[in-house]
């Protein structure tokens, strides 16, 4: 009878190989045939895991080589601490000792963390409730807990593990983390410097000591990431000003034994200053070469500029690639005398093959449709590729507003010269928006207005929004809807259903009411990438109820054109959005015109609005910002203009520092507790014009969602009984604000001053809103 059993145990599997052929011939056997295989030791692995790893079946022959190769297989499964194989005659029996399973992995002493974050960042390494268990892996877990806290610059945290048994060969792993204090930087230090100071290339970078902000901004805390970005920084603000050999010599990071205070000390050699000698053309540019010259930015005498060394090579680039060359290559040479101090370029370009687009795919839209993003392409597939198409698509996408980032690659198919794969990737942000406004004056106190809009229901692209205004004096419910693919081609579709009751003019009691029911349908035809035009039809129906406090310009109305009055008004408008973010616009044009005309019904009137904005980025931290509103409004057919179709002034979105809508015209009260007040009705025309210059938040570095503004707001409302506007009317305020991208939504305030008003004025120098630019 053959009795003979071999094993490894503890052996890793690098090893494996080794310590078999030196056991080999002490535990040899002759080479027979299996007649069974047996399976000893298994608790919670299935049998068939086990024969499916062995390079043999019952009835095969066996021999010592086979044995060595099941062994190597059964350990390489992982889910063993302890493999043999022991021969009985012609019975061959695995023995197998389980490697123990987590039953539960738990943590104590983690504040900086959520639980999950964590127990993802252990998944990602292999370890996992349910998965096997050994020492390697607690040690490798106990590293990553460590790397996540280094990541914040906790760099005092320790992580102790602790292993508890459980029935059924299971463990609990419980991590007991000691958190400590987070590390900051104490110092940064620029050594090497002589052009510029060492304060003013401190402040180029996102790191910096700490402010009275660092609680919100983390600038202080160290990070690798962020100090490479600020050594690219300080790289491209040298080569940006004629410093073509400046470079960073070492950069040494340095933390107290305390592991409390870190230091940062960068040494740099500015080197000459160059100038731009000559720039000079060679290789194939398609029989378009002065065109090529005309996007050259470099200029002969003007300092070395890497900036434009980049733009040139990328619009050579996508000059190309608008013809479908996707793969040119530009490649600038630089001729360097630095007896001089000149430096000559030749650009050689070679536009290889034109190619075409095989397919496009859309990645990371968890949510959106992936029609909601395609249907924004204007580049196709199977079509020629085009750069300029493509940066149209990756623009139309990102405008959408649903995204934080956007995307794109270009990927060649292997074995096809004359093709690329497209790859648009987007990161999903909430869309959800609630929004809310309050105002503070001594008459009205405190008002709120609030609304919750979805502008991507169920991932669809649509928009669905409900407004509520719950003033003492204005209330009122509208409900909109907006497709913006109501057809294949890009009309777009909106409607509105609205309530609205008011008792806008009486601030000290009164009990008549305006009551507008209504419901509006428009539709938007795109003319072009920037330009939509608008139509639309409505329906509506103002009531004026009588009661105390309604002003006497209402009452008129009200006895010379009765209670009711009904109205179905036309819709034409047109948009243009050129900002390059519609959230944090930094540079663009907006501008907007709608008209309202009534023309059938009980009223008959034309009212017209344009809106124009203008940004201007003064540099990569300071924008200048103009606003401009018009609007003018007209009766028709020997009608007066509607009281009610009214412009307002004053507050936001037009002259800060006043009450919201008390500018313009006024009208007597006869009747109730304000009998004798002048109270504001609003008016047919009126103007608004504002300036901004956005500045970042002392102690926020260069973050761009906090942000400090100066203000400057000109305006006034005008009725049909001023011949003219007159410039002496016009209100005017100068203020300052905060704008703060929160997580409920962009979040302005403003603190304004009157420089120009009159007696009658009402003042409300603070005002807050959440979801309004200016």
């Amino acid at each position: 009878m053959k009795k003979n059993s071999f094993g490894l145990r503890g052996l890793t599997l690098s090893a494996l190989a080794t310590a078999l052929l030196a056991a080999l011939p002490a535990w040899a056997v002759d080479p027979f045939t299996l007649r069974d295989i047996r399976v000893e030791g298994l608790q919670r692995v299935e049998p068939g895991t086990v024969f499916a790893s062995l390079p043999f079946r019952i009835g095969d022959q066996y021999n010592d080589d086979q044995g060595s190769t099941a062994i190597r297989s059964l350990f390489a499964l992982g889910l063993f601490s302890d493999v043999r194989l022991q021969i009985n005659g012609d019975v061959l029996v695995v023995i197998v000792e389980e490697r123990p399973t987590v039953a539960d992995i738990g943590f104590t002493g983690i504040k900086e963390f959520d639980e999950e974050v964590l127990k993802k960042a252990l998944r990602d390494i292999g370890l996992t409730e349910g998965r096997p268990f050994d020492k390697a892996l607690a040690d490798r877990a106990e590293q990553e807990l460590k790397r996540q806290y280094i990541n914040r610059s906790m760099y005092a945290a320790q992580v102790v593990t602790t292993v508890t048994p459980g029935e059924r060969n299971r463990v609990n792993l419980n991590f007991s983390v000691v958190e400590g204090d987070i590390a900051k930087i104490r110092e940064i230090r620029i050594v090497g410097n002589q052009a510029f100071s060492e304060s003013t290339l401190r402040n180029l970078f996102d790191l910096d000591t700490g402010g009275w902000l660092s609680w919100y901004t983390k600038s202080d805390r160290y990070s690798r990431a962020k100090l490479n970005a600020d050594l690219e920084t300080l790289r491209s603000y040298y080569l940006s000003r004629g410093y073509l050999e400046f470079r960073i010599d070492s950069t040494q990071v340095a933390i107290s034994p305390d592991k409390q205070d870190m230091s940062v000390t960068v040494n740099v050699t500015e080197g000459d200053r160059y100038v731009v000698k000559s720039v000079a053309l060679e290789g194939e540019y398609l029989g378009r070469e002065q065109e090529f010259k005309s996007l050259v930015t470099m200029r002969a005498g003007q300092a070395y500029n890497a900036e434009d060394e980049t733009s040139t090579v990328k619009a050579f680039t996508d000059y190309f690639g608008a013809f479908g060359y996707a793969f040119a290559q530009v490649e600038p040479t630089r001729d360097i005398d630095r007896a001089n101090k000149q430096v000559s370029f030749v650009i050689r370009s070679q536009p290889a093959r034109r190619v075409y687009v095989r397919r496009i795919n859309v990645e990371g839209n968890n949510r959106t449709r992936d029609e909601v993003i395609r249907r924004e392409f204007r580049q196709l597939e199977s079509a020629w590729y085009d750069s300029d198409r493509i940066r149209l698509s990756r623009d139309r996408v990102d405008r959408l507003g649903f995204f934080t980032s956007v995307e794109v690659d270009t990927q060649p198919v292997p074995g096809t010269p004359d093709q690329v794969d497209m790859t648009i990737t987007v990161a999903e942000k909430p869309t959800g928006n609630l929004t809310l406004g309050a105002g503070y004056s001594q008459a009205e106190k405190l008002s709120l207005i609030a609304g919750i809009r979805q502008e991507n229901v169920f991932g669809s692209g649509n928009y669905l929004g409900i407004d509520v205004n719950t003033s003492d004096y204005n209330r009122q419910v509208v409900v909109s809807t907006v497709d913006p693919y109501f057809t294949a081609d890009g009309i777009s579709r909106a409607i509105d259903v609205y309530y609205r009751t008011t008792t806008p003019y009486s601030q000290q009691g009164g009990d008549y009411r305006l009551v507008t029911p209504g419901a509006t349908i428009k539709f938007g035809v795109p003319f072009s990438e920037q330009d939509t035009v608008f139509f639309g039809i409505g329906v509506e129906q103002t009531r004026i109820e009588p009661g105390t406090g309604l002003p006497d310009a209402y009452d008129q109305y009200r006895n010379d054109f009765g209670e009711t009055s009904r109205s179905i008004p036309l819709t034409l408008g047109w948009s243009r959005d050129g900002r390059d973010s519609a959230l944090v616009p930094t540079q663009g044009r907006l501008q907007r015109f709608n008209t309202e005309w009534g023309v059938a019904g009980d009223t008959r009137y034309i009212k017209a609005n344009y809106q124009f904005q203008q940004y201007f980025p003064l540099t990569k931290q300071y924008t200048l910002a103009f606003n401009g509103e018009i609007g003018y409004g007209k009766g028709l057919g020997g009608r007066p203009y509607p009281l009610f179709k009214n412009f307002y002034g004053g507050g936001l979105g037009s002259v800060r520092g006043f009450d919201q809508g008390t500018l313009g015209p006024t009208s007597l009260i006869r009747t109730g507790v304000s009998a004798g007040e002048q109270v504001n009705i609003g008016g047919n025309r009126s103007l608004a014009l504002s300036a901004e210059f956005i500045t970042p938040f002392p102690g926020a570095g260069n973050d761009r969602t906090l942000r400090m503004f100066g203000f400057v707001d000109v305006g006034n409302v005008y009725g049909e009984n001023d011949t003219r506007p007159n410039a002496r009317d016009l209100r005017a305020s100068v203020g300052v604000g905060l704008s703060w991208i929160s997580p409920v939504g962009p979040l302005r305030f403003a603190l304004a001053h009157p420089i120009r008003k009159f007696p009658n004025d009402r003042i409300q120098k603070f005002q807050f809103q959440i979801g309004t630019s200016f």
